[in-house]
Formats: C-alpha cells, structure tokens, sequence
C-alpha cells in the first residue's frame, strides 16, 4: 500500500482530506450557507431568454429601427375576449380604452391604441389593444407588476397581458415553481431507491447532500455573475437538472466504493484512498467528459448557449470538488458508522449474493452479432424522426396554457393573420434625405424589385402610403411638413433612413419565408444600404448561427472525448465505441422528442403541451449535455473492467466480472437520474420540459440497452482488439 500512495496522486489526495476531514466539512457548509443564501434569488434577476442572435443583421436592425425610426425597445398587447358581447363595437372599444386611464397616466408608457392588424375571421368576441413602453426591456420587466395591477377588464369581458416582456416574467415565476416542484417530486424518489441501493440510512443521504450542495453552490455564483452579465432565464432549471443528477450520480459510485474498501481495509484512512484512487478518478474522468459536451456549446454564438455552458460546467465542476472534498471528509468521519441505521437488510443480502449481472454477460456474449444488430435497428429506428424535425424559436408556448401570457399568445395567433402580425421589416439607409427625388427613386426601384420575388405577398412602404406614385410626385408631395410629420409619426421614414415592410404568402416560421429572407439579402440595393429584421429574420439568424457552429462543435465534442478516454483506458478501440454508441443512444433520444413535442404522440399522458415543433435550441443543447452525461456509465463501467483486465487478461471474464461488479450500480444511478430529470418533465416550462423528456431517454437507453447489452456483446466480437494501443501511449 505504501507504493501506491506514493506513485498515486488520487490516493495521496485520499489521506489529504482524511487528515483534514473536520476542516473540509466546516469550509464546505460554510460556503453552502454563505452561496445557499443568493441561490434563491437568481429567478430575479434573470431578465432575458437569451435567444437574441446579438451582432446579426436581424439584431442591427432591430437597433437601427429603434434609434433612428423611433420603434419602442419594449410593448405589451392585451387581449380582451367575451362569451356575450361584440368587443368589435365602438361601444366595446371605447369601455377597453376608458378602462386604461389609469395606466395612460405612468410616465413611461408612450401611446395606447387598438390593434389594426388584419383579421384571420369575424370573431365579435375579442380585441386587442396595443401599449408601447418608453422603457427598455429589462426596465419594462421591472416595471411589469406595476403595468399589470393598472389593467382592469370592463364588466362581462377577460383581459389577457401577451408580450415579450408579460411573457419573460411569466417564465421567471415558472423557473421558481420549476425549481421547488422538481425538488418535491424528484428528491423523496431518489431518497427511497438510494435507501433500496445502500440498505442504510446515512449512506443513501451522501448522495442527495452532494446534489443540493452542488446546485445550491452553483447557483449562487450565478448570482453574483449575473450582477455583471446577462444570462438566460433558463440557466437555473439547467443547473438544477445537470447538479442534481451528475451531484447524486458521482456521490453514488464513491459511497458504493468505500463501502466495498472498508470491507478489505482495515483504516478508514486506508478505504478513503483507495476510495479516492479508483472512484474519484473515475469521477475526475467522467467529468472532464461531460465538461467537453458542456464546452461544445461555446461554437453557437448565441447568448442562451453560453448561459447553458457557463451554469454546466460550474455545475458539473462543483459536483465533481465536493465528491473528491466534502464527501470523502463525510466518509472520513462516519467511516464504519456508515453502515448503521440498517433498512431493508434482507433485499441486501439478496442483491449481495445476486449472480444476475454475471449472467446477463455471458448470455449476451452467447449471441453478440444478433443483438448488436437488433438493439442498433431498433435505435436507428427511433432516429427516423429527426429527419422531418421542424425547428422554430419559442415565444410564449414555452409555458403551459395555464398562464396568461400564454393563453393571450393562442387567442391573438387565432384570430389574427400571423404573416401581417409579424412581417419582415426592411430597414432602408439612403445617401441623400429620404425625401430627395433620387432616394425616393431609388427605393421605389428596390420595392418594385422585390415585389416580384416569389414567397411575396405584399410590399409597404411611405411612397406607397402616399398612393404608390411616381417618384417626382411623391417628392412634391413629402415637401410639405404635414406629410412629413405624419410619416414620421407612422414610422416608415425619417433623415437617411426609410422602412419597407415585406408580408409573405407563407407562415412567418416556415422555411418558404427563411428562403425568401434569405434572398432579400442578396437583393441587388444600388446606392442603398439595408437590413432585414424582424422576428422572421431571427429565426433565420439563429439557425445560421447554428449551422455554422454545428459542425466545429460536434468535431470538437468527439474528438476531445475520444482522447479523454483514451488517456483513461490507453485503448484506441474502446473511446471510438463509446463515441458510436454515444451518437446512437443520443439520436434515438432526439427522435423522442420529436415523436413527443412535435407529432404530439404521448403528449397528453405527459401533460405536455404538443406545439407542432421543437424549439431551436433544443437539438444542440440536448447533444452537448446528454453526449458528456451518458459518458458517465461508460467510464464506470470500463474503468471496471479494465481493472479486471489487469489483474486476469480474460477479456470475456473481465467483461463479465466489470458488469456483474457495476451494472446494479449503474442500474440503480440510471433509475435516480431517471427520476430526478423525469422529474422536470412535469414542470412548467416546455424547453425544460423537452430536455427532460431527452435526458430521460437517453439516460435509459444508455443504462439498458447500450451498457447491459451493447457493451458485452462488442466487447465479446472484438476480443483482446478491444485493449490494443500503440507501444507509445502504454
């Protein structure tokens, strides 16, 4: 033993805490308190989704429409609707505005007025009202409880409160719920399989210490991060997601460990370090891992992938610390106690003595090629889906239909024709005044250009305001200062700049109107300079930020993940096959939740909301989390065998052995993270939702099908192949 601590640094790290094991655990609640304190009010201060594709054309034009043509930077719409009475009538209208005196009167709210956006249908019971804010968004959000407690239906109607920013406060209240309800219904369930795992009391509650301590911790510095820059409002359910699960999971497999050492060691100190060479190795290795899928988000330049990065890897970085600190200090002062307060002692025994692993192993490797073939058709069949995914960015149908920003966002998509609600806006800068002669020409050339592009419905502008005329009339006519006023006023033109609305035939989120956004930016402008922006042209923005990262970040993924397991395992074989079957298990869960959120197949049972698409996040995200979390079972159970591989040279032995000594382990760490991440697909927020439903999957699929009988059956077909490395790296 002594050669080893002193050729071990994991093992020397082991007698390190143990020496100091009083003095970690006080440091540890210390900063628990201290950061648990500021965890709780992060929801606060979490005042943007993230999806902004910041520096885009879409980005600079939306700028642009506000600093030079006067578009507020922040706007709430609210829907009215009645069962009895014609809100169309000027009776109607006029109780809907009366009913908004009071809220005329806050200083920042910049005009009131009935929403004249065409109509899909006659529907006589609802009408909307559009009201401008002289704030911005974060400003307006502030401000939103105030806005809210001014708004008082007439008799006989409902109002609704939609909008950007009613909908950013909505979900900063269901990230709150969201975090209290996954921890109600996630943390009893993983208490009680952790008390069927370990048979004792203390043992089960390690883990769930680890995973609150982690989120708790993590947390917290997003507290004082967010002081200084934006993260996304979804940051905190990801962390809560990724600490509880990775938390609990790295704190299982070291509990499981020092219980088996104590049984051969006879000092505490002496399980502690071997505890710490073979377990917290494993968990350094498995985090370094998911830490790589974390970091592949940084290749989308887009705010809500960085937030999601910067919560993962602080999450997953504290999990891993306080499993190679704090709870080794933990099993450092219990030490033997960690076996008392006994529950259920006969099913341990039972699943002492089990063989089933051992025999599961060798069944499979009976008949490696049928099952390697039947378990890859059916994975390659639940990816089928991917192929007709429709991607779109989120509004308000990332909340339940519960909440009003949502149910205000159904009513207004139902009655109002969404192409006129949300057009492409083209922000047009002249070299000369807008009201020359030969800038009015020239954008009256580049209207009647794009007017006869295909996808377009309808071109609006200030010379068409004025009845479409030819440009030295429409000269004369701008020469007079009421004209001027009232197109300022209406905000088609100001100085060197102009606006063009463009409304296409097709729905704004389809992929004929991406196509025609994407054609006006290769329009030929002459002399002018333009940006096209709206809420169309975001969506196009994002989706060209992610194609153009997708392919750096997925070569980046795989690749350091491969050398990471190679540098674990010295095997050029063994990190390709856990990368492969990363990929199938990965594309099987995204195929899920296609079939789930997009076909709305199981919907229902899962209380989700079916929107007909899958946010434009969520492919990438769900890549990069679930390829670094999935490599957690893989490293355990490798690093298992190959342990045993060591000690024998049997690879068909050392499989099974590896699999009968880990796969009730990783049986039991997959069903707690089944249930802590199945836990937030019952929550509010449907990106949450959706990562749990992936996750969920995933997460099964690997702990089943992928490490109980892909692993045996290729590790049978390749034989000794699978430890082949070149002279160099052994």
């Amino acid at each position: 033993m002594k050669d080893r601590e002193k050729k071990t640094f994991f093992w020397r790290w082991g007698r390190f805490i143990f020496r100091l094991r009083w003095l970690v655990l006080l440091l540890s609640v210390v900063v628990f308190l201290g950061m648990g304190y500021y965890a709780r009010q992060v929801p606060e201060l979490l005042k943007d989704n993230g999806f902004a594709p910041r520096g885009s054309e879409s980005d600079v034009g939306f700028t642009l429409l506000q600093d030079k043509l006067d578009f507020p930077a922040s706007a709430i719409t609210l829907v009215y609707s009645s069962d009895t009475m014609n809100l169309r009538s000027g009776l109607s209208v006029s109780a809907i505005l009366s009913s908004l005196d009071n809220l005329r009167k806050l200083s920042y709210v910049r005009s009131v007025k009935v929403n004249d956006t065409p109509r899909l249908n006659k529907n006589s019971g609802l009408q909307s009202v559009h009201i401008e804010l002289a704030l911005s968004k974060t400003e307006a959000l502030d401000k939103y409880p105030e806005i809210r407690s001014k708004v008082r239906p007439p008799a006989g109607m409902h109002v609704f409160v939609d909008g950007p920013t009613a909908t950013l406060y909505d979900i900063q209240q269901a990230t709150k719920n969201d975090l209290s309800k996954s921890e109600r219904l996630g943390l009893p369930i993983a208490l009680f399989v952790l008390l069927l795992i370990f048979g004792s009391l203390l043992a089960a509650v390690m883990p769930l210490i680890i995973g609150i301590m982690s989120v708790s911790v993590t947390l917290g510095a997003c507290f004082f991060i967010a002081q200084r820059y934006s993260l996304s409002n979804f940051t905190p359910n990801m962390v809560t997601m990724v600490g509880l699960a990775v938390g609990i999971d790295y704190a299982l497999f070291v509990v499981s460990r020092f219980r088996e050492e104590l049984v051969r060691q006879r000092a505490v100190s002496t399980a502690v370090a071997r505890t710490c060479e073979m377990a917290g190795r494993s968990i350094v290795f498995s985090g370094f891992a998911v830490l790589i899928g974390m970091l592949g988000l940084l290749f989308i330049n887009l705010p809500v992938m960085r937030s999601i990065c910067l919560g993962g890897v602080l999450v997953v970085l504290t999990s891993v610390t306080f499993s190679n600190t704090l709870l080794l200090a933990l099993l450092s002062i219990f030490g033997h106690k960690i076996n008392r307060f006994q529950i259920f002692p006969a099913l341990q025994k039972k699943r002492h003595n089990s063989t089933l692993w051992e025999r599961i192993a060798f069944s499979v490797m009976k008949r490696p090629v049928f099952l390697v073939l039947v378990i890859s058709g059916m994975l390659i069949l639940l990816m089928l889906p991917i192929g007709g995914m429709k991607l779109a960015v989120p509004t308000a149908e990332v909340l339940p239909p519960t909440y009003e920003s949502r149910q205000g966002s159904d009513l207004l998509k139902e009655t109002y024709d969404a192409r006129e609600a949300n057009p492409i806006h083209i922000v047009v800068h002249t070299p000369g005044v807008v009201w020359d002669k030969q800038s009015i020409r020239d954008i009256n050339d580049y209207t009647n250009t794009i007017r006869t592009y295909p996808g377009v419905h309808k071109v609006r502008s200030f010379i068409t305001m004025l009845g479409n005329h030819p440009p030295g009339v429409t000269a004369a006519m701008v020469s007079s200062d009421p004209s001027k006023r009232r197109i300022e006023e209406m905000r088609l033109a100001k100085d060197h700049t102009a606006l063009v609305v463009v409304v296409p035939d097709a729905d704004p989120d389809s992929a004929s109107t991406a196509g025609l956004i994407r054609k006006l930016r290769k329009a030929d402008t002459g002399a002018l300079q333009t940006y096209v922006t709206g809420a169309s042209a975001n969506r196009v923005d994002i989706l060209d930020r992610i194609d153009h990262g997708l392919p750096a970040m997925v070569g980046f993924v795989m690749a350091i993940t491969y050398m990471v397991l190679f540098a674990a395992f010295r095997s050029i074989i063994l990190p390709l096959k856990a990368v492969l079957m990363n990929i199938l298990s990965l594309g099987a869960s995204l195929g899920i939740v296609v079939i789930v959120f997009q076909k709305g197949i199981l919907a229902n049972l899962l209380n989700i909301t079916s929107v007909g698409y899958v946010s434009i996040v969520l492919p990438v995200t769900i890549f990069c989390v679930v390829f670094g979390i999935s490599m957690d079972y893989e490293v355990f159970l490798l690093s298992r065998i190959k342990e045993e591989y060591e000690k024998t040279g049997d690879n068909e032995r050392s499989t099974a052995t590896g699999l009968m000594k880990t796969g009730g382990l990783i049986t039991s760490a997959a069903f707690i993270l089944i249930v802590v991440v199945g836990s937030f697909i019952f929550t509010d927020i449907e990106i949450t939702k959706a990562l749990g439903v992936g996750l969920f999957s995933a997460i099964f699929i690997d702990a089943t099908f992928i490490r109980v009988i892909f692993v045996p059956a290729l590790m049978k077909l390749l034989g000794r192949a699978n430890w082949w490395a070149p002279a160099w790296s052994r």
